[in-house]
């Protein structure tokens, strides 16, 4: 049975958008459909290799793990990585085609180039599966950048998609947020709107009852012909606290552990200004075995047993900041100390000798020195490197970086990994010094194992490892049960199936 493109816009950016595509493309699939997902253009620091090398957004990675299909660079062709609070870097069909300015990039010269790129690439992903799940960016009433927008309603324009609007309960401002979002819609486009979801409950359902029914009155409107459009709450998602799903955005990290923990092995992420893949962490804060936190503080940096420089968008200016705050030093004490230090990717180029960029890809500084773990040289280049790997026993990841990495003077070659074309990957000094550019290394139960083999005598103290993968599909699973538990699937049905 053919489904229209549905397509999850909203009041706001994170009400959770993202989260309720992900249940929708698994309940889609456990309905016997082929649902993909796709959003236009994300703007996000985290992203994701996909099997042919190109780069997409995490989201809609993790969207497309949750519908069992692999992530494709139609699923979101437009993908902008902030450099600093003015200007990003645009990937386009998964690969970069520069920096650009926020200003000259909302103009609308040349907007429709891009239009017509998303618009494409949506065109081949409709044909492919069924039904698409779209994902729109922000809020939808964003009145100053309407004539520039390219993912929410002129897409679903373009899709002839059924669109549903997520509102978030939790940050209050719900009823004004939900009528505005939709009061202030071209009737064309309120007209695709056929339904609300309120997402984040806390407390009693019943308490909404009298809220959901103001709800609908106050977005019941006018149409031209003389009738009347009421748009009906489709569901009210509960807040959770034990489905662990992907995040997106780095505000997610304000609401993770910032200390260190007794009773297991602790593991510190350097919290860096421009911090990128943060979800490379995820399967390490499942673990039973340990303690993940995040901090750049100096203090706290001694208390780890394992210390993980990650990966940045700015690898220079992370650098510098380093130093200047005194994180460099603290770590470099704690490893002296006895703590394991990690880096990956851009943290990776961190632990070296120097990282330098004579051709100014990043900014203005040319050369900084860099901790000075380990034996390495990085020269930054404009070529970015994408693709997926498996390397030692098995073990998968991918590759999103720039510059390139090989031993300082006289430095013998110690690479890290092995990879299955025969490639070397990395440097590792001792099993307590090592870096990488693998991210996803730490979804590999191997590599976990290894790396906190030096703390065995913590390790006996703790569970068994679990195994991520099924973790990961348990979740999807759990978050699919619980959307479908407060959101009226057979209306949603409904609305979609193509008559």
């Amino acid at each position: 049975m053919k489904l229209h493109p549905i397509m999850f816009v909203g009041t706001g950016s994170d009400v959770g958008k993202s989260v309720v595509a992900a249940a929708f493309c698994r309940i889609f699939k456990q309905d016997g459909y082929s649902p993909a997902p796709f959003k236009a253009q994300n703007m996000a620091l985290n992203s994701y290799a996909t099997p042919e090398g190109f780069e997409i957004g995490r989201a809609q990675a993790v969207q497309a793990e949750a519908a069992g299909i692999p992530c494709h660079t139609d699923m979101n062709p437009l993908l902008l990585k902030p450099q600093s609070d003015h200007t990003s870097q645009v990937v386009l069909n998964g690969k970069p085609i520069g920096n650009r300015d926020a200003y000259d990039y909302f103009r609308r010269e040349g907007r429709e180039e891009l239009r017509a790129e998303v618009n494409a690439a949506f065109d081949r992903l409709a044909a492919r599966y069924n039904p698409v799940v779209m994902e729109g960016a922000g809020s939808i009433s964003e009145l100053n950048l309407v004539d520039s927008d390219l993912v929410n309603m002129p897409m679903a324009r373009h899709a002839n998609a059924d669109v549903i609007l997520v509102g978030d309960i939790d940050r209050g401002g719900l009823f004004a947020s939900v009528y505005g979002s939709i009061a202030l819609q071209k009737v064309e486009d309120r007209k695709r709107i056929k339904g609300i979801i309120v997402n984040k409950f806390r407390g009693d359902m019943r308490l909404f009852d009298k809220g959901r029914q103001i709800l609908e009155d106050i977005c019941t409107f006018d149409l031209p012909d003389g009738t009347k459009q009421r748009i009906p709450v489709l569901g009210v998602i509960p807040y959770y606290n034990d489905i662990h799903i992907e995040e997106e955005d780095s505000v997610s990290l304000g609401n993770k552990s910032h200390t260190a923990s007794q009773g297991c092995v602790n593991v510190a992420v350097v919290l860096l200004q421009h911090i990128s893949n943060f979800t490379d962490f995820d399967a390490l804060e499942q673990d039973p075995r340990i303690h993940l936190f995040y901090t750049n503080n100096v203090d706290d940096l001694q208390k780890a047993d394992v210390i993980i420089v990650p990966g940045t968008k700015s690898t220079l200016h992370d650098l510098y900041e380093l130093r200047r705050n005194g994180a460099a030093q603290a770590i470099i004490r704690a490893h002296r100390n006895g703590a394991t230090v990690l880096g990956i990717c851009g943290g990776y180029q961190m632990l070296g000798i120097e990282v330098c960029d004579p051709d100014r890809v990043e900014g203005d500084i040319e050369r900084l020195p860099g901790l000075g773990l380990l034996p390495i040289t990085t020269s930054m280049s404009g070529e970015k490197t994408t693709r997926q790997v498996t390397f030692d026993e098995g073990m998968r990841g991918y590759e999103i970086h720039m510059g390139e990495t090989r031993p300082f003077g006289d430095a013998p070659d110690s690479p890290l990994f092995s990879l299955s074309d025969g490639r070397k990957d990395g440097y590792i000094v001792s099993e307590q010094c090592m870096g990488t550019y693998i991210h996803g290394v730490l979804d590999n139960k191997q590599y976990v194992d290894r790396l906190l083999k030096p703390f065995a005598e913590k390790l006996a103290k703790a569970s068994e490892p679990f195994d991520y993968e099924a973790f990961k599909n348990e979740q999807y699973d759990k978050l699919a049960a619980h959307v479908r538990k407060y959101v009226d699937m057979e209306r949603i049905y409904e609305l979609i199936i193509d008559k």
